[in-house]
């Protein structure tokens, strides 16, 4: 697989899905990724370090020029704890768990974000306000809700599937309720 293209894609799909969301300044954006997928491979049988590299160095400068926070899903193996930066996880008070994260438990986008991350922690929750699923990892369970499926031209990264998410609060109330705040 072509490191390039694969930065390429994802450069495009980062681009098209901000120009439709606008996620919350100092926000999180949830990554689930599978290197193997990516390479063609099932799940966890083909782990590539260089894929890894290529997705975080990618994906980090375009979340930095939105001020949105990073997190990384691990494998089942960690049962799916995030990576993310300490100062993330203590503003929003999420609770450090121990692990370091491995090419074969946390996989190689973890790796590369262990790396790239000035201070990395690993947490077992959190609610982050939108994310991008490369290879059917299942990040719903980390997008707050109400999830918005947020559509792209880039339908995959390599040979893997992609999915974006973002979210919106609630619209509770019936008939009745007033969802947008009046003009003062």
């Amino acid at each position: 697989m072509e490191l390039e293209n694969i930065k390429a894609s994802l450069t495009t799909a980062l681009t098209e899905y901000f120009e439709q969301v606008t996620l919350p300044e100092n926000g999180l954006f949830v990554l689930g990724f599978s290197s193997s997928t990516v390479m063609g491979e099932w799940m966890g049988q083909a782990t590539n370090a260089e894929v890894g590299d290529a997705v975080i160095q990618t994906i980090l400068p375009i979340l930095n020029a939105h001020h949105v926070n990073l997190a990384v899903q691990g494998c089942q193996h960690i049962n799916r704890a995030l990576l993310l930066e300490r100062e993330v996880a203590d503003r929003r008070g999420y609770e450090i768990v121990s692990v370091v994260p491995a090419l074969h438990a946390g996989g190689a986008g973890q790796v590369a974000a262990y790396k790239a991350f000035k201070d990395p922690v690993e947490v077992e929750r959190i609610t982050a306000d939108g994310g991008m699923d490369i290879g059917d990892t299942q990040i719903g369970m980390h997008v707050r809700w109400v999830q918005i499926p947020v559509q792209t031209s880039v339908k995959e990264i390599g040979a893997a599937h992609t999915t974006f998410l973002t979210s919106r609060p609630k619209l509770i109330g019936g008939e009745r309720a007033i969802y947008e705040w009046p003009e003062k």
